[in-house]
């Protein structure tokens, strides 16, 4: 079956349980707390692999985003306490050829930034955290608010504009296993390398996976 990207938003009550089998993913707590793999996650924090693991809800409960790479069915749960509701499913078809690398971060833009014409060497899914974002691609724009869900390509050039209000949104890839630790963003226009950057990253995982495609 053709690979694809999942994103899942998932709620769930104070001290609800979640298995996940073993599959690439990353996982983002955008309200809450979980424990998950000996650890505590917290908002704004993440976790990336592709093993099986065992999610519980702390005392006030999560609201997560749930990003999953499958060759196979979707990815909704169905437990007690959890409200799993699908918010973007991409089928990859400029998936990378070989090793991949699965790689979730965040992008930040000052009021009234932008990232000049651009891209990526692969594929993946973007939701928005805060603020509002322009998306000018294949020409069409399109604007999104907190919540909203995008894919993009990879080769399919693309202009970024960020609302009058700081600006992020939590981003998962599939790229080259050759990229790790490498930033995967190509400018298309010469005259926009040497112009001064104004977002910011934030790495969760870059994490090498199995999965080849």
């Amino acid at each position: 079956m053709q690979p694809k990207l999942l994103l899942y938003e998932d709620v769930l009550a104070n001290d609800a349980d979640i298995s996940l089998p073993a599959r690439p993913r990353l996982i983002f707590v955008a309200h809450g707390s979980i424990a998950l793999a000996d650890r505590v996650l917290r908002d704004d924090e993440a976790f990336g692999g592709e093993g099986a693991v065992h999610v519980t809800a702390g005392g006030g409960g999560a609201t997560l985003w749930r990003w999953e790479l499958t060759a196979g069915d979707g990815g909704a749960l169905h437990a007690a306490g959890v409200v799993s509701r699908e918010k973007l499913v991409a089928r990859l078809d400029t998936l990378p050829d070989g090793a991949l690398l699965l790689r979730g971060d965040s992008v930040a833009f000052p009021p009234g930034g932008c990232a000049y014409l651009h891209r990526h060497q692969g594929p993946g899914i973007r939701c928005l955290l805060e603020g509002g974002l322009r998306i000018d691609s294949g020409g069409h724009s399109i604007s999104y608010g907190p919540g909203g869900a995008w894919y993009e390509s990879g080769p399919e050039p693309v202009f970024a504009q960020a609302a009058d209000r700081p600006t992020r949104f939590i981003r998962v890839m599939l790229l080259p296993q050759s990229y790790l630790g490498k930033s995967s963003v190509e400018y298309l226009r010469e005259e926009d390398k040497a112009k001064p950057k104004t977002q910011t990253y934030k790495i969760y995982a870059d994490v090498p996976i199995a999965f080849v495609a």
